[in-house]
């Protein structure tokens, strides 16, 4: 995108005792095909900076000022931080910090001033012991948004996997697999593989949730009784769907090749395939969000904070997703000269 108007993409910092603000630092390294706006304490930027021996010279975010997609410059949109951040020490008044970085930035995407946003990882136990009933980002940006249905999706190259449920003990799993929900997925599913990754055609591959897809019947009949005649009846509308299939078998070479889209059924079916094969470089995007958000494929790694061992990979991974998934757009408000 050299030469052209760059997006303005928001990323949030994460939970700052985290590695998220050492991302940040590391992503600002570079020169960048984008306006990078951190939704950030600067502060706690310029610590751990120092902290990381690395150059960063910071200015604060105005709609107007120029873009700067320079090495070691960043724009921050300040957010405070709420008590003092240690590296690698959690504290649960930096709760509602965290949160109030994805409100400015998701309300700015909802008001066209950032093509999309893009989060470090948080720690949700901090979260909920602040009192906060939390289960994830894809939750609570969907609610923040008005979102109805949320689609979680992980990307890595060569595989795309999407979940029928998210952030469930697994106990709750089968009783929420119903087929309106599935319906409604595989429809989020299939519109936006055609309208933000330009697939023209999507070949979905739908997993079954018990082994070897319920072996008809014996080893459970959700196959039979509510995966299939969904998949059957999409079908029939004009969708490309293969399943429910063994999902021990469904990820194989041959599987992935005639495949653009995987449906798991729940977080750890087929996340761990993903994972296996692309960690690193794998990046969280939400479906069914009136916004473009992605994310990292890991955690807060709390001992690496602040020791310049993290790796920033994930996180540009995610910002790269975004601008291509925004590109799209070639008149969206958030460019900015």
């Amino acid at each position: 995108m050299r030469g052209a108007v760059p997006l303005r993409i928001a990323v949030t910092a994460g939970e700052p005792a985290g590695i998220g603000p050492d991302l940040l630092v590391e992503l600002a390294q570079a020169d960048r095909d984008c306006h990078l706006v951190a939704v950030a304490d600067p502060l706690v930027l310029a610590q751990r900076a120092r902290a990381l021996g690395r150059p960063l010279h910071m200015r604060p975010f105005s709609e107007t000022a120029a873009a700067t997609t320079r090495a070691s410059e960043l724009t921050v949109l300040e957010v405070k931080a709420r008590a003092p951040v240690v590296p690698g020490t959690l504290t649960v008044a930096n709760a509602r910090h965290v949160l109030d970085m994805l409100d400015v930035a998701c309300d700015g995407c909802l008001q066209g001033r950032f093509a999309a946003m893009v989060t470090a990882p948080l720690h949700k136990w901090v979260i909920n012991e602040a009192g906060v009933d939390f289960t994830g980002h894809t939750e609570y940006l969907a609610q923040r948004s008005g979102a109805r249905l949320p689609v979680m999706m992980l990307v890595a190259p060569g595989l795309k996997v999407a979940l029928a449920t998210t952030h469930l003990p697994l106990a709750k799993v089968a009783a929420a697999i119903t087929g309106p929900l599935l319906e409604e997925v595989l429809t989020i599913l299939e519109r936006e593989l055609r309208s933000r990754f330009h697939c023209e055609r999507p070949r979905i591959t739908v997993c079954g949730l018990n082994p070897h897809a319920g072996e008809g019947g014996h080893l459970g009949r959700e196959e039979i009784d509510v995966i299939g005649p969904v998949v059957e009846t999409l079908r029939t509308r004009g969708m490309r769907l293969r399943g429910p299939v063994s999902a021990d078998t469904a990820f194989n070479p041959e599987g992935r090749a005639a495949t653009d889209a995987y449906l798991a059924m729940y977080h750890d079916q087929g996340l761990p395939v993903l994972k296996a094969l692309g960690f690193g470089e794998a990046v969280n995007v939400t479906l069914g969000l009136p916004i473009i958000r992605t994310s990292v494929d890991h955690g807060t790694a709390l001992e690496l904070a602040g020791t310049g061992r993290a790796h920033a990979g994930s996180l540009a991974a995610a910002v790269d997703m975004a601008v291509l998934m925004a590109a799209g757009s070639t008149s969206h408000p958030a460019r900015q000269r």
